[in-house]
């Protein structure tokens, strides 16, 4: 028995600023393909403006590191009774998931009880850590959709009903902003080469990364090297408080607003661990990824991590394609010196961008031109019509 896509109700829940644009992007293909359905959930302002009926908003429950997390416990879990009772009162029929797997698989065991349909897109890192949460989504879970192509092999080797359709940043057009014209905009100069910075999105990443980022520049410029110095900045940060990050550097930074335009208009990036990275990659500019955690969390989440890598675009390469300096391997000095192999035309720098082509064309589906939202949408009304 076939079900209408008229009149469904969808739960969505985010938590986190690249899960609230998937959300978004969700709501709108979902809403071409049933135009009648109907949304509501935890998400923030991008859900909120595609016409989710935000009842949790994400900024309350999305706290990072353990004692933030003890902080808020509380009130976490009360918007998380909340958003469970408004499930069970509304009984929509089916519920999407975006990443934030500590929130959501806790949401998934307390929504499959209650006998709603779960769906997950983006799946979290499992792959990498804590891999036994894949027993949860085997149990709650009716279908993962997957944006990294080898999280499919993964799902499927795990018995996980699973369907690959791309990565959302790889459909992005480039900007329209030309180079001189993205120079005018932010008082640059067209004429020399620029280094992106890209320390975080959150305020303790910055805090971990960006003064060792700094140091490297520092260490450029008294070499007699001239580059100017970009750093666009995350939506969830404050360009004041940004500012303040910086207002100590040697070297000047300019804030800008758009990461995809600053990364393609610079001769490198040095880029943070994390969806970052997916991003420097498609714009196709060499760099090198680099991440700092505090000292404890370090010692206690490295022991737990399964990969020897873990950089995005090598995972889905498949290979060391740009280098990777964590933790005590990220200072000032190995940064620069990764620098100098890749800024100059030759070899080194012919290979990253070859490899970063080819990163490109694996994060689209092979078979399908559509956006991945929109194949997302389509799995999930499908799902739903056939009763699976």
């Amino acid at each position: 028995m076939t079900r209408s896509p008229d009149g469904l109700q969808f739960l969505l829940s985010a938590g986190e600023a690249s899960g609230d644009i998937y959300g978004a992007q969700l709501v709108d293909a979902l809403r071409v393909l049933a135009p009648d359905a109907r949304f509501f959930g935890m998400g923030g302002t991008q859900m909120r403006a595609a016409g989710c009926d935000l009842l949790v908003d994400a900024h309350e429950v999305a706290v990072v590191g353990l004692f933030e997390v003890v902080k808020h416990l509380p009130a976490i879990r009360k918007r998380f009774k909340q958003l469970v009772a408004e499930a069970e009162r509304r009984k929509p029929d089916a519920a999407i998931l975006i990443d934030f797997p500590d929130f959501n698989l806790r949401l998934a065991r307390k929504l499959h009880r209650l006998g709603i349909p779960i769906f997950y897109f983006v799946s979290p890192q499992i792959w990498a850590w804590r891999t036994g949460r894949v027993k949860q989504i085997r149990k709650y879970v009716r279908k993962m959709i997957v944006i990294f192509p080898f999280e499919q092999g993964f799902y499927t080797s795990h018995n996980v009903d699973v369907s690959y359709v791309g990565h959302p940043l790889a459909y992005v057009p480039d900007p329209e902003i030309g180079r001189p014209e993205f120079a005018r905009k932010y008082g640059l100069d067209a004429g020399k080469n620029w280094i992106a910075l890209l320390p975080g999105s959150r305020q303790k990443e910055v805090r971990l990364n960006v003064g060792a980022m700094l140091g490297s520049a520092q260490l450029i410029q008294a070499s007699g090297k001239q580059f100017e110095y970009v750093l666009p900045l995350a939506s969830t940060l404050e360009r004041s408080w940004m500012q303040q990050q910086l207002s100590r550097a040697t070297v000047p930074v300019r804030i800008t607003e758009d990461a995809r335009a600053t990364m393609m208009f610079s001769r490198a990036s040095i880029v943070a661990s994390g969806t970052a990275t997916v991003e420097a990659a498609l714009s196709g500019t060499p760099l090198v990824v680099v991440y700092r955690l505090s000292p404890l969390t370090w010692l206690l989440g490295r022991r737990l991590v399964k990969l020897d890598t873990f950089a995005m675009p090598n995972l889905i390469a498949g290979r060391r394609a740009v280098p990777e300096l964590i933790q005590a391997g990220f200072t000032p000095v190995s940064v620069v010196r990764e620098l100098e192999r890749i800024i100059p035309d030759g070899p080194a720098r012919n290979q990253m961008q070859n490899d970063l082509s080819e990163i490109r064309q694996r994060l689209r589906h092979p078979s399908s031109p559509k956006d991945p939202a929109v194949q997302a949408a389509e799995v999930v009304l499908q799902a739903i019509s056939q009763g699976i």
